[in-house]
Formats: C-alpha cells, structure tokens, sequence
C-alpha cells in the first residue's frame, strides 16, 4: 500500500511524545516508517518557584501539533486522517500530576525539573533502602506531606503527564511500566509497583489519617502490548478539534520519554543500552540483574516490558560546545567568510580527532547548571588549561567533546568497573552525533566500549511510542526485544564503532585530571 493508500484505509499508527520544548506526532505506515509528522513548540513556566506547564498548554499543544500533522498529511497526500489503527502517548517522565474525585487538578503540574524534594527524597532513599531520585513522583508526594500541603487529602488520581492525557482519551487510568516505575521503583518479577516498597510507605504516613493509601491514587500498571482501552468519542474531539478523527482505535499504554527512546534504538534486550546526548543527556542499560546496592548517581527504572535499566542522568551536554562553536562562527563573520553551521560544527568535530588522546591536559566543564552526579547544585561553564598543556584547536576541540560525556562516564564506570555489567551493543543518539563518527568515537572511548548510530534514532520518541502502539496490535505472540529486532529493525544495527586502546588510556588520563580539578568548578559555583 501507498501512504495515501495506508492513511485512506485506517491502517496507519500515530505516536505523540509531549517533550520538555517540542510536542511531536509521527505517523508510521505498515512497515513501521513514519509517512506524515507535526510538532508544537512550547515552554515550561516558573510559577511560584515551581517548573510547571498549564492544563491549557497541555491540551493547546496536543491539538495545535495533531493540526500540523493533519496539515501535512494533507499536503501531501490530499486527504484526511479519520480511522487509525492504533494510538500510543507519551511524555517526559517524572513530575507530579495530583487531581481530585472530579478529575481537578489540586495543584499546578509539577514537572521533573523542580528540585524542591531534597528532603522526601533524601528520607524515601533511606526508608527503601534505594536511591529515589528528586524528580521522582513518590518524591513530589512526600515532600507535599512534609510540607503539610493541604491539597492531599484530596487525592484521588496521581499520575504522570503521559498517563493524564491517555487517561483523558481512554477513559482508563493506566500507565506503561516503563512510566510507572519513575513514579515509584517497580518490582521486575512482577512488573507493578514493588509492594514492599508500597507497604512502607503506608506505614509511614498512616499517622496522617488520609482517606486513601498509595495503590488506592496509583494508575494500574501494564506492560507493553496489554491493552490499555480505546480513544473514546470525548478523546477523538480532544485530539481532533476539526472532527474528522473518529473514535474506537486502541490506545497503548502510555510510556515515558526514557521508554521510547529505547524502543527507538532497539535497545530493550537485556545487555543492551542506549546513550541519548543533546542538551542534557542519560544511558539507559538494561540490566541481567540488579545491583549490588543502591548508587546516588543510578537511577534504577526499566524497560516498557518491566526489565530493570540503570540509567545515569546527566543535566549537560551539548550546550557549552555549542556556544563555544558560536564564537567561531562570530569570528568567521568577523572576517567576511559565509557561515555554514553544518559546515562549521563539522569541521571543529573532525579537526578533534586530530588532538591527543588526553586533550593535552587541557580540561572542560560544561556545568551550565547544577550536576548532581558530581555533587554540584549549581554550574559555571569553565575551561581550564595550565601553562605547559598542549594547547591548539584539536586538542580544545576534543576536551569539550570530552568534557560533554565527562559525567556520563563517571557515572557509568560504576556499571562497568564496579558491577562488572557487560553489554552486547550500546546505541547513540542525539546531537552529540550528528558529525558522523567524531562524538561515536569518544564515547566509544568513555564507556570503553562499541557504539552503534542508526539512522532511523533520529526519529525520536514520538515514533518509539508509534512502535509501542504498532507491537500492540502486531505483535503475534512476540515478545518486544523479539518484535523489535525481528520485525521493525530486521537485524539493522546501525554503523558501529570500537573503541581503540589508545583512546580509552587517553580518556582515563582525561577524566582523572576531571576529577582532581573538581574544586575549581566548585570554588566558581562558590565565588561568582
């Protein structure tokens, strides 16, 4: 069938990923390749000095993107989009989204950004004996207990962003295991919340006398392919405010941004990983086993079929390169010369695996806010060089290639060095690597281990939830690492690359000299 053929007949699958700056909707064809997308742009809000977006812009926004992606399809296919067969969500994970028995929101939505909950989360760690990150829903709640928030004892429904509007189409209030369990940790052999965990935290604040305990306010959690209801006529209006979309597709459950992205680089199987780098950036490795013990800097969540993933959260990346690369474009206009970004970021990338392997002792921090990994709450971009380094273009250019993956590594060296994990293929993606083979090669070198880069990756989580809903109604008894592999990646493991010896010794050197030199990054946080 032709996409004007597939979009006619209903059978196209539509996926929509509310990301923290750009809602965007992909549809994909039969053979799971998108054949028509929409976006919208918006912003966080800083209200009452909390990071939250309106119910509005929720809803604004998921409308205004399905009308860009209507607007294309009918651009260029000449007709409209009215069945589909099938829906899936999903949204940055995290937050908190506490509503009433009227389906009211009670308080602003609290988005994962906000860092308020040092103290619930500092508690709930020790209590669980497991590193419960700030952002984490069960964070966002105890510290509304701690503070004697008024609102919770009207409690109803919490959940996520992705669980919310899903649950506002479907009627059903549901959550994909992979989002769940960035609400509270999950239990991998039963693929729900782990009811120990549940148990103590009931237990703790049973002296509050609140009408509900946790499970009662916990939206039901489902692994991939399960179903998860249908888009009810309310939910096609929501959707499609021209009316054209009609209602009774299956909806899949609804996932997180962590979750799709692992759908999108086929990185679900146990021992495999994904590394996504942009404007912050995280690994995701799924896990044989847990952990030995609990780490601050791992943030133990799992697959959307329950596997247990460590992942390494990290608030920077790419931003310190980019605006160092903008003052060489300021230079290159400076002397008359036509600036070509691409052209730009490409050449400074390659002329970086021109430089030693160790930089030339010259040292980057790309702290433009806090790292909590290496113990910083709040960030000073640096660069730091002694008089005797070796410093030129190459050697500049590959300390802040390497100093952008610098926190990522030191994160995951617990994994690797500590747990001893082992890992059969990790996939890149992101801006980071954009410049073929240059940011592959040092994060080869980091992780001291072959990274792969597909084309499809840069597709994004709005077609790893499209993939989501296609598994749901395709997936012939397969499991999902199976479907994945089998059906939409049909063996395509991307271009690879290893890591060289001299690389990983060079990084090592590297990253010894990052951590000795830690307290100048805190001594300018302190200072300025």
């Amino acid at each position: 069938m032709t996409a004007k053929q597939t979009i006619e007949a209903g059978k196209a699958i539509l996926g929509i990923e509310f990301g923290s700056t750009r809602i965007k909707a992909v549809l994909i064809d039969q053979d799971n390749k998108p054949i028509a997308q929409g976006s919208h742009e918006w912003e966080n809000q800083l209200v009452d000095g909390l990071w939250t977006y309106s119910i509005e812009a929720i809803w604004y926004g998921l409308q205004d993107c399905y009308a860009d992606l209507r607007k294309d399809v009918l651009k260029q296919y000449d007709c409209e989009i009215e069945n589909l067969a099938a829906i899936g969500f999903s949204a940055m994970m995290h937050g908190y989204m506490a509503f009433n028995e009227k389906q009211e929101i009670l308080v602003p939505f609290r988005t994962w950004r906000n860092t308020n909950t040092g103290k619930a989360a500092a508690e709930l760690s020790e209590l669980f004996n497991y590193n419960i990150p700030l952002r984490w829903s069960i964070s966002h709640l105890y510290e509304c207990i701690l503070e004697g928030n008024e609102h919770v004892k009207d409690i109803k429904y919490l959940t996520t962003l992705a669980g919310y509007v899903h649950w506002q189409v479907t009627g059903e209030f549901v959550l994909g295991v992979g989002d769940a369990s960035g609400m509270i940790p999950v239990d991998p052999a039963t693929k729900t919340y782990d009811a120990t965990m549940v148990e103590k935290f009931n237990k703790l604040i049973a002296p509050k006398g609140y009408s509900w305990t946790l499970l009662d306010i916990l939206p039901k959690s489902l692994n991939a392919g399960e179903q998860a209801g249908f888009l009810t006529p309310e939910g096609a209006k929501k959707l499609d405010v021209s009316g054209h979309l009609k209602p009774g597709c299956p909806v899949c459950p609804p996932e997180g941004d962590a979750g799709t992205g692992m759908v999108a680089t086929n990185a679900v199987k146990q021992r495999t990983g994904n590394v996504s780098a942009g404007t912050s950036s995280f690994s995701m490795i799924v896990l044989e086993k847990p952990l030995s013990k609990p780490y601050e800097m791992i943030d133990m969540v799992t697959t959307p079929d329950g596997s247990l993933v460590a992942m390494v959260h990290c608030n920077n990346c790419t931003s310190d390169i980019n605006a160092w690369v903008g003052l060489f474009k300021e230079y290159q206009q400076l002397l008359g010369v036509p600036v070509d970004m691409n052209e730009l970021y490409g050449k400074l990338f390659n002329k970086a695996l021109e430089g030693d392997t160790d930089c030339g002792g010259l040292m980057a921090y790309n702290y433009v806010s806090g790292e909590p990994v290496t113990g910083l709450a709040d960030g000073r971009p640096l660069f730091v060089r002694s008089a005797n380094d070796k410093f030129n273009l190459a050697n500049f250019m590959r300390a802040n290639l390497y100093g952008a993956i610098g926190v990522l590594k030191i994160g995951n060296d617990i994994l690797f060095k500590d747990e001893m994990i082992r890992v059969d293929r990790i996939t890149g993606h992101g801006g980071y690597f954009k410049t073929a083979g240059v940011g592959q090669r040092m994060l080869a070198a980091a992780l001291n281990s072959p990274i792969s880069v597909m084309e499809t990756a840069g597709e994004g989580g709005a077609w790893g939830i499209a993939l989501l809903a296609g598994y749901l109604i395709n997936k012939n008894g397969k499991n999902l690492a199976d479907y994945l592999e089998d059906v939409v990646f049909a063996g395509n493991t991307g271009t690879s690359i290893a890591p060289t010896a001299e690389d990983v010794a060079g990084f090592e050197r590297y990253i010894a000299n990052y951590k000795k030199c830690l307290p100048i990054e805190q001594a300018a946080v302190d200072n300025k």
